[in-house]
């Protein structure tokens, strides 16, 4: 025999409703289905009563709308010989309620006895209706048999004289039998009462319990138990098995699959749980069994509670005194309040409770009453109260005895700036829970989800800054490498906002890529630096990484914030890592502390990997003794490119048009941008270096420095012979022209040299650059990297390479 339970929405609709009748028909054998109200009539009737209890006329309003709706619903799913019988029915119940109602609006009082009277007729009404919908079935009266003790002012069910009820009234059962859930009567009184809000459940529990039935089915509007709440992880997916145990956890956790006393009776008689989709009743569901399937994931899901207000009981007189928790705990429960997380330091002197928000005040008063004694004497500080919190849960038996779960748990929340505020263990190893700020809880659920290979892939969320060339090109990689990047490497790249110099969007979801140019352009968000570095803190979205596609000082500024509130930063934009030696250090060090990356690899040699290889040889324990490179692409294709045939002037402009200098190329020319290079690898290879310490010997004269870029174009031609007779007279001693950047031993230059054909800097064609590396290791040979050291398309995948190393940090 099977007991089967359909909660409020399960009949809160003509659609579902017969769905529940078609389920239940299907059946072969007897069954006893349980019933709900009907979806949103209980919140209806608690409406009405404070109405009426408050001597507004409008509970009527409520009153007749659920009239109607139960009316409709009639004449909707029931055969016309049964129609107008059950009508009456209904009709004479609603009756008896509209009497209640009258008798508290005209008194405006409402007693707990008049109250739970109230409620019990949404289940009244609901399983008379089920009882004539369904054919065949009998209808039975849980007052009679579900059985209640008052206990702080909360109803306890009689477990033993309720099985004791249950197995005389269904000693035999032949057809379906059809009972009300939620609602009993009290053992001594009879009067009215119920199992608390989400009772139907225990209801059908304590039935299934009580029969040995074969397994408890709860009809609900989900496929089943969920990694974590679909509403905030969109990715979530059903849990296939689940333990009593991991459910239990979940369920007090705040997974509102199953009403948590609803475990306990099956769990005791061995009795599977199965949770089923009335509206999708193909799915598989979950199943929850006294021994759930291994699974090869650590944990098995993720439960939050939102309503959480942390109480701290703290003082030096707590410490070594038996009985404080005792004390503590006792006043608590003599008040009826609910602690559902203990936390407390071994040293004695604090302990933590959570408890519901609406319980605070009560709570508090009844521990300074209980502490009185101790806190005048100043052994016991007043009670501290932190409201705006919420509770999670992470849950799964596979983490027994499995070491580093909780260290990988608090290192991935504090990577995320996540602050911990409170935690707790149990021995069991089964839940971890620990308290957060509430407006942190959506991230936090996201982090977990992602980190724990509860997700099918991991997830990136990526802000873009600039949308010139590189920029462009990047956006244009990520959308084509996307797919790839999920099938082959469980990597999702979510785009969730991009700014150019006017405008910006925003969107946590992510941004449609192939439309993101017009939404951009039609954007009525103004973009400053200022207002990104904001809106990218405020949307506190989790794994997320700022990319700098400009070369704009403002933008560079605003790293330091992101990086101190666990953004990571990409920057292909020089400025930053090239400022003042103490700005480049307090990046770095805000990154390694907040346990995020800042990465520059494209500020030298585009998508060369010449940082990481120096990263690397240092981390390995060599040491970078001598640079010697070409830095400037833009310089070596104009140093390869001038001729006899094509002065100087001439090849500036060429470089400029092929993309490869800037909007003004005295910026490249005057060596500025290779000595910020120069000054960045030096740094990178442990020297502290400023740009004003490298010496420049420049081949332009300054004065074609000053003045409009007007006026450099005008003039720059006086200066293509005097540099002609430079580059032919090397090329005559069978020499070639490089502008190279040297470091040694923390001693810096640039300079125009030429370089005969022994040196490995001649035989360096267009845009191209080249660093050797003297190291310990590599001295008499030195390290080579040599490729294309500018263009868009090689920068944006330097910077994509960076992107998808911060993947591998997980």
């Amino acid at each position: 025999m099977k007991v089967l339970k359909f909660g409020g929405t399960s009949v809160g609709s003509v659609e579902s409703i017969l769905n529940v009748k078609k389920i239940v028909e299907q059946r072969t054998e007897p069954v006893i289905v349980v019933v709900s109200a009907l979806g949103g009539i209980t919140d209806q009737l608690i409406r009405a009563a404070n109405m009426a209890k408050n001597g507004k006329a409008d509970y009527i309003i409520e009153y007749n709308a659920m009239l109607t709706r139960h009316i409709d619903m009639i004449d909707q799913i029931i055969d016309s010989e049964k129609k107008e019988e059950l009508k009456k029915g209904v009709l004479g119940l609603f009756d008896e309620l509209s009497d209640i109602f009258k008798g508290v609006y005209l008194i405006k009082d409402l007693s707990n006895k008049t109250y739970d009277t109230i409620l019990s007729y949404g289940e009244r009404l609901s399983s008379l209706i089920v009882s004539n919908m369904i054919t065949g079935a009998e209808l039975k009266d849980s007052r009679t048999f579900i059985k209640t003790r008052t206990l702080h002012n909360k109803h306890i069910c009689d477990l033993e004289i309720t099985n004791k009820q249950i197995n005389e009234l269904f000693k035999k059962i032949n057809q379906t039998i059809i009972v009300p859930g939620f609602i009993s009567s009290d053992i001594k009184t009879g009067d009215i009462t119920n199992l608390g809000r989400g009772g139907s459940d225990y209801t059908a529990s304590i039935i299934a319990a009580a029969l040995n039935a074969e397994r408890l089915e709860i009809w609900t509007d989900v496929d089943g138990f969920m990694t974590a709440d679909p509403r905030v992880i969109s990715n979530a997916y059903v849990i296939d098995q689940l333990s009593f145990g991991e459910a239990m956890e979940l369920c007090n956790f705040g997974a509102k699959v199953v009403y948590p006393p609803t475990i306990f009776p099956v769990c005791h008689k061995n009795i599977p749980i199965v949770i089923k989709n009335t509206f999708n009743p193909e799915a598989q569901g979950t199943l929850i069994s006294k021994e759930a399937q291994s699974s090869e994931k650590l944990i098995k899901g993720i439960s939050s509670i939102n309503d959480t207000c942390l109480l701290t009981i703290q003082g030096l007189g707590m410490v070594g005194i038996i009985g404080i928790n005792h004390r503590i705990f006792r006043a608590l429960a003599n008040s009826g309040i609910s602690v559902f997380l203990v936390s407390q330091a071994a040293s004695e002197n604090n302990t933590s409770i959570g408890i519901k928000n609406e319980d605070a005040e009560l709570a508090v008063k009844v521990l300074e009453r209980e502490f009185a004694q101790e806190i005048e004497m100043g052994e016991i500080n007043r009670v501290v109260v932190d409201h705006d919190l919420a509770t999670v849960a992470i849950v799964g038996e596979k983490m027994k005895h499995v070491s580093g779960i909780a260290g990988r748990l608090f290192e991935t929340l504090g990577r995320n700036g996540i602050n911990v505020i409170a935690c707790a263990q149990g021995a069991a190893e089964t839940n971890i829970s620990f308290v957060v700020k509430k407006d942190s809880l959506r991230k936090t659920l996201n982090v977990i989800h992602d980190s724990f290979f509860l997700s099918e892939y991991q997830l990136l969320n990526i802000f873009i800054v600039g949308t010139g060339t590189v920029g462009k090109d990047l956006i244009n990689q990520i959308e084509k490498q996307k797919s790839k990047l999920i099938c082959k490497n469980a990597l999702k790249l979510n785009i969730v906002g991009i700014a150019n110099s006017r405008k910006c969007i925003f969107n946590r979801t992510g941004i449609d890529l192939s439309n993101w140019e017009s939404e951009l352009d039609q954007s009525e968000l103004k973009a400053s630096p200022e207002f990104i570095r904001d809106q990218i803190i405020e949307m506190n979205v989790f794994n997320s990484v700022f990319v700098d596609c400009t070369a704009n000082e403002a933008i560079a500024n605003i790293y330091e914030k992101l990086l101190a509130n666990n953004v990571n930063v990409v920057a292909a934009n020089k400025i930053a890592a090239s400022a003042s030696y103490d700005s480049y250090i307090k990046l770095k060090n805000t990154a390694r502390e907040r346990g995020v990356k800042f990465l520059f690899e494209t500020n030298v040699g585009a998508g060369l990997p010449i940082i990481n290889t120096m990263n690397s040889l240092i981390n390995s324990g060599d040491r970078i003794l001598e640079i010697e490179a070409v830095l400037s692409g833009t310089l070596n294709f104009i140093l390869n490119t001038i001729s006899k045939e094509i002065p100087l002037s001439q090849t500036i402009k060429m470089a400029q048009e092929a993309g490869y200098a800037e909007p003004d190329p005295r910026i490249d020319l005057s060596g500025k941008d290779v000595i910020r290079k120069l000054v960045i690898l030096s740094r990178e290879a442990g020297y502290k270096v400023e740009q004003s310490d490298v010496i420049k010997n420049l081949f332009i004269p300054d004065k074609y420095f000053s003045g409009p870029i007007e006026e450099f174009w005008k003039s720059i031609p006086e200066f293509d012979a005097s540099f002609e007779a430079i580059r032919k007279k090397e090329a005559d001693l069978g020499k070639k022209l490089r502008f190279v950047a040297k470091m040694k031993n923390g001693e810096t230059s640039v300079s125009l040299q030429a370089v005969d054909s022994n040196s490995p800097l001649y035989n360096l064609e267009g845009s191209n650059n080249i660093i050797l590396l003297t190291t310990e290791r590599y001295n008499e040979f030195p390290m080579i990297i040599k490729g294309y050291g500018a263009g868009s398309s090689v920068t944006a995948a330097g910077v994509f390479a960076d992107i998808i190393s911060i993947a591998n940090i997980r």
